[in-house]
């Protein structure tokens, strides 16, 4: 993780930087992805907008402290968060300006995404909101203390969203270590009285992410997967050793 008294410009370039909308939402969707690259020696890093406060459980300074202790889980390099306004994100010029100087400072060569539909509002928000920034980003005329930089590829984890994924990744050797990130939120996923009604039990939430992931995992010939869309063709060379099996 970050040294907090180390300068923001000094950062090195980030190989793989997600952003998300609350604290744990990458866990569920990317977390696998994340510590996969992070184990091949790629340096990883989560933005996240918002700090959850309009959660019905926790407050933002404890879920952002346990946002930390995902981060250790993942074996992320980097892990920040705006504490932008939680279910009113807005994309606005200010904000697309604010998220821009963040890219250009970390210049990430991939960029993980929410799906850009979805049922709460803040998560396609940052969808917007984190295309526009990276293409911004890339203006050389935008910021005069930083050099521009524009993320070679953009990715959009699809686990919630009901669409055919561009393809899947392996995560069956990272999969305890991504749930123990998730947990690591024990004021969202702890049982709780507080909003009971409302969360599913401890339990509840590890057998749907396990059944998803299994689901995921199927489609390519693996235990566990997650899903991904990308908006461009995906370019193969060699076809006779393209994997997963088609019959």
């Amino acid at each position: 993780m970050r040294d907090p008294n180390e300068p923001f410009e000094n950062l090195r370039p980030l190989d793989l930087l997600a952003i998300a909308a609350h604290p744990d939402d990458v866990e569920q969707t990317c977390g696998g992805i994340l510590i996969k690259m992070a184990e091949k020696g790629y340096r990883t890093g989560v933005l996240d907008l918002t700090a959850g406060d309009m959660g019905s459980r926790g407050t933002p300074d404890l879920r952002i402290a346990e946002s930390k202790k995902a981060a250790e889980h993942m074996l992320v390099s980097w892990r920040e968060n705006l504490r932008w306004p939680d279910a009113r994100l807005e994309n606005n010029i200010g904000a697309r300006m604010t998220l821009a100087g963040v890219i250009r400072r970390l210049k990430p060569r991939v960029v993980i995404l929410p799906y850009w539909t979805g049922r709460h509002p803040d998560h396609y928000r940052a969808s917007e909101l984190g295309y526009e920034a990276c293409f911004l980003s890339g203006l050389k005329k935008l910021e005069e203390d930083t050099p521009p930089h524009r993320p070679f590829k953009i990715l959009y984890s699809s686990l919630y969203a009901n669409v055919t994924p561009s393809f899947v990744v392996d995560i069956t050797g990272q999969f305890d270590r991504r749930m123990a990130a998730l947990f690591s939120y024990a004021s969202q996923y702890g049982d709780s009285e507080t909003a009971s009604g409302l969360f599913p039990s401890h339990r509840e939430v590890e057998e749907r992410l396990a059944a998803m992931a299994r689901f995921y995992g199927n489609l390519i010939g693996t235990t566990y997967g997650e899903p991904f869309v990308v908006k461009e063709a995906i370019a193969i060379d060699d076809i006779v050793s393209m994997p997963v099996r088609s019959i």
